[in-house]
């Protein structure tokens, strides 16, 4: 299993970085402010993961190997790239990159409370936020430079849904099903309203209704709790 990720995270890493927004002007002057402010929350929350990459050298886990350990390591970089993308964004819209928000300051010190295994599900949990959230904004953004560079992200987002999902498959069994279950969706609830209210400028400018952003994000939820606990899962629906 693990040697599959490593594989497609090392391809992933090939890929160029596309050329900055040169577009601007196609997106409406009423949605950029409000659209950048959002972009540099992400791009804040994307830059970095290093010190879950060091843990993982001296982790012992169940199910775990070196495949696995270096593709965590690639899905860092990968994040890192994702990082480079929304900044590339943020600048293209006249905006500066941030230093630190509430928001992302709640994230990192939770995660930074917790062991291992609950740091991970805190990643999971901004995968499934950073995908539905990415995608409600490409749907509106159309063909723009910015909307596909956030449909590419989204895809990547996915796939990083399914390699959580697979570890977390593979650490849950018993009684542990449930503790997942509740830790799932406890933390993924708090960050789902974090979200909500934290975009909320985003959200009511691109007319993107609070019920639709938040009706995608707990159908995201639900497809991964039955992902990690064995129901079969088609696709990760963002349409």
């Amino acid at each position: 299993m693990w040697k599959h990720w490593r594989c497609h995270f090392e391809t992933q890493a090939l890929r160029p970085l596309p050329p900055a927004p040169q577009d601007i002007l196609e997106i409406p002057a009423a949605w950029r402010a409000p659209l950048c402010a959002s972009l540099a929350r992400f791009q804040l929350g994307e830059s970095g993961e290093g010190r879950i990459a060091k843990e993982i050298e001296r982790a012992a886990l169940p199910g775990i190997d070196d495949d696995y350990r270096a593709a965590l390591k690639l899905f860092v970089r990968e994040e890192g790239r994702h990082a480079r993308l929304l900044a590339g964004m943020v600048r293209a819209l006249g905006g500066t990159l941030l230093r630190a928000s509430w928001s992302e300051r709640l994230f990192v010190g939770g995660r930074r409370l917790l062991g291992l295994r609950l740091k991970l599900l805190v990643l999971l949990v901004a995968e499934v936020v950073g995908l539905g959230f990415y995608a409600l904004l490409a749907r509106r953004l159309g063909a723009c430079s910015i909307g596909e560079q956030l449909r590419e992200i989204a895809a990547d987002e996915g796939m990083h849904l399914e390699f959580h999902a697979d570890f977390f498959r593979g650490q849950v069994g018993g009684a542990g099903r449930w503790v997942f279950r509740a830790a799932w969706w406890s933390v993924a609830g708090v960050a789902c309203a974090v979200l909500l209210i934290d975009h909320r400028r985003t959200l009511r400018a691109l007319a993107i209704p609070t019920t639709t952003a938040a009706g995608q994000l707990l159908r995201l939820l639900a497809l991964v709790d039955r992902r990690v606990l064995g129901a079969p899962l088609s696709r990760y629906a963002v349409s």
